[in-house]
């Protein structure tokens, strides 16, 4: 079966979709482009064995006059979104209006059937956690592709800034990417480059399950995408909240998230003494500064000017729903006098 069948499969197990009315998706594959191949004429292309010199030497009708040269390229319109192209992503929707957004943690589970029930619970996105869990991306692409078109959109907190782990995030569908332990300014541009496609970024066109999970939105995923990924940098060290303003300040970064552990646990304060406060208050003059949503865990909702939050993992939430439900009969279970069941003797 292969995994287009196989994802179908799975939804409908999961009652995520229904077996009526579903049209195939677009393909994922970024090498389905051969089926023209021997009907085609390049009239523009080099004569066998000659050098042309197109190096320094434009072809006639092209934009880009002079060298091959990134610095001077001027990037064409094959890319760009439709005028009035409509923003389909409601997270960055509600980030646009300054509306508040909640993102539930998914951290222990690679359950598609869990993950599925947390994003259909209420929140605005998954926070699905790849820094500090052993999670692969396999499984976390699979959670995310049983349910689509759940009411919170797919996210992740990668590891690092690096090439490897955004671009498995991005290709696997994820819409909201959160980058942890900005300290620099380059880190922070790294974050962005590999977010976002160019001319923003630098993000290669290397398909993916994004493809097919986005491929029917409204003027095309590859043309959209730069408008409606949400990229939320984390200010967690000392060396991150100095920097802070430049890095708010990075073109495409959406939102700035003041760590509230680790600004703790960097910074040697707790929450509420003055030298931790002095740290938070410095994110949120940056992202005031730079125009920039401003994130926060959920307990800070209050929090003036705070617009973005984490909220609890998947296991805290059926704890606490649970809790919600029972009321005074929660752990109110018989004890035996005897059996694995009984109460420990002291």
């Amino acid at each position: 079966m292969n995994r287009q069948l196989l994802t179908a499969a799975l939804a409908v197990a999961t009652g995520v979709i229904s077996l009526s009315a579903q049209t195939p998706p677009p393909t994922a594959d970024p090498y389905a482009n051969n089926a023209d191949a021997g009907k085609l004429q390049f009239p523009l292309a080099a004569p066998a064995g000659k050098d042309t010199g197109a190096i320094s030497t434009p072809l006639p009708g092209g934009v880009n006059k002079g060298p091959v040269d990134p610095a001077t390229w001027k990037y064409g319109p094959n890319y760009d979104a439709a005028p009035g192209a409509k923003i389909w992503n409601p997270v960055k929707l509600k980030l646009m209006r300054g509306e508040k957004v909640t993102g539930g943690t998914v951290f222990a589970t690679t359950d598609p059937a869990i993950y599925c029930a947390m994003a259909n619970s209420g929140y605005d996105f998954i926070w699905t956690e790849m820094q500090h869990s052993p999670h692969d991306w396999e499984a976390v692409a699979r959670m995310w592709r049983t349910c689509p078109n759940a009411k919170a959109v797919p996210g992740v907190r990668v590891a690092y800034a690096d090439e490897r782990e955004i671009q498995h995030a991005t290709d696997a569908g994820a819409l909201v990417v959160v980058i942890p332990t900005v300290d620099t300014v380059q880190e922070g541009m790294a974050g962005r480059d590999w977010t976002f496609f160019p001319p923003l970024g630098k993000r290669s066109l290397g398909g993916g399950q994004a493809f097919e999970m986005w491929g029917n939105v409204p003027g095309g995923y590859r043309n959209t995408a730069n408008d409606n990924i949400v990229l939320i940098e984390m200010i967690e060290t000392i060396d991150g909240a100095k920097n802070a303003r430049e890095i708010a300040s990075i073109p495409g970064v959406t939102a700035i998230f003041a760590a509230s552990g680790d600004l703790g646990n960097f910074s040697g304060y707790k929450e509420g003494s003055p030298d931790y406060e002095r740290l938070i208050n410095t994110v949120h003059d940056a992202a005031l500064a730079a125009g920039k949503r401003l994130c926060g865990p959920f307990k800070w909702r209050d929090r003036p000017d705070f617009t973005c939050f984490q909220n609890a993992s998947e296991t805290a939430a059926i704890a606490r729903g649970v809790a919600a439900e029972l009321g005074t009969l929660k752990d109110t279970q018989a004890k035996p006098e005897a059996g694995p069941f009984a109460p420990a003797k002291k």
